[in-house]
């Protein structure tokens, strides 16, 4: 089987130590080299893991047979690198939310479709095997016709992202917003893929606590699906340290027939769903309490990373499309800048 040569692209976020866990464990992908400016951070990098390193990505990609490219840089310079790669005929994996703006990612789509490549990005959240089971209990009515839902995601304090050497994330230039595009677009992906229905309009709020930064730290929105269900969401930096797993995380949902309740422990091993439903499957024991115990897997999100990056490693092999496509993340995308109008507009906002 032909081994897939992935290239690292930008060293300046959060993520690309932690995904190198779970591409050792593809066994048929193979990280080859890595593209930052920072020299020590490049160097480092690179020894730590055996790679080529190279100090921008057009020397990269000119010198090295790459077949995957995985774009880590500030959301603004996403584009540039990965029309680049896709120019060549490299597929890419691009960080979320893709860019900062719905426009260059479907720029980012068509050129990838007309080159025949393959462009998707980690929302991740799909694999978890809570998520699964609940895609399972929607599509087969035992929550009924789905009335509303609330998403909470708040995860760490500003100071992470100055540790971490993403301190481009707290400019609003560089990064596009604040939580609503770091966090939020994956509760917006997640909640339109349970649901399987686009958001149609939204209504947005946003606190900002620090003084230091140009970005807000809470975004608050009422999103409304086209099928009339309506998504609460609460997404924030502000979480006290001491919260378990440094992320305070919460999924509800509510139909005519019943609803589901989970507070998700990221990157645990260990979860439980509550469901509590009127439907005939549910007679014997309509209030249950499930309990997962889930593979330990170090990396990126846990087995949610793994899973999908193994999938991504299926789909460029067997010429499938991506297991979450770039258009997918365009979608995302055009939800945060109606809730940036909606915003700025004090009203809601339609898409």
């Amino acid at each position: 089987m032909k081994s897939i040569n992935v290239a690292i692209i930008g060293l300046r976020h959060l993520h690309p130590r932690s995904y190198m866990l779970h591409f050792d464990a593809v066994k048929e992908m193979k990280v080859i080299a890595v593209a930052e400016e920072d020299k020590s951070l490049r160097n480092q990098f690179a020894q730590d893991f055996n790679l080529k390193a190279y100090s921008n990505w057009q020397e990269l990609f000119s010198k090295e047979n790459i077949d995957l490219a995985a774009i880590f840089l500030p959301h603004i310079d996403c584009p540039d690198a990965a029309l680049a790669a896709i120019g060549k005929g490299i597929h890419v994996l691009i960080e979320k939310p893709m860019t900062v703006d719905s426009k260059s990612a479907e720029k980012i789509v068509r050129a990838a479709e007309e080159k025949g490549v393959l462009i998707t990005t980690p929302y991740v959240w799909r694999y978890h095997p809570v998520v699964k089971d609940i895609k399972k209990l929607i599509e087969n009515g035992v929550l009924g016709q789905i009335i509303g839902c609330q998403g909470r995601c708040a995860a760490g304090r500003l100071d992470r992202y100055i540790e971490g050497f993403s301190e481009w994330m707290l400019d609003v230039k560089k990064s596009g917003g604040g939580p609503m595009y770091n966090l939020g677009v994956h509760w917006v992906d997640l909640f339109s893929w349970l649901l399987g229905e686009k958001i149609s309009s939204i209504i947005g709020k946003n606190v900002r606590i620090n003084q230091t930064y140009n970005i807000e730290d809470n975004s608050f929105a009422v999103a409304t699906f086209k099928n009339g269900a309506v998504l609460n969401l609460d997404i924030s930096y502000t979480v006290p340290e001491s919260f378990p797993y440094g992320r305070d995380l919460y999924i509800g949902i509510r139909g005519t027939k019943g609803v589901i309740s989970w507070a998700p422990a990221y990157e645990g091993e260990r979860d439980e769903l509550f469901i509590c439903s009127d439907c005939d499957s549910f007679k014997s024991a309509p209030i249950q309490h499930r309990t997962y115990e889930m593979k330990p897997v170090k990396g990126y999100s846990g087995i949610m990373g793994l899973d999908y990056l193994n999938d991504v490693a299926k789909s460029i092999l067997h010429k499938k499309e991506a297991p979450i496509t770039g258009a997918e993340g365009a979608d995302v995308l055009k939800v945060v800048e109606a809730f940036y109008r909606s915003v700025e507009q004090k009203t809601e906002a339609r898409l």
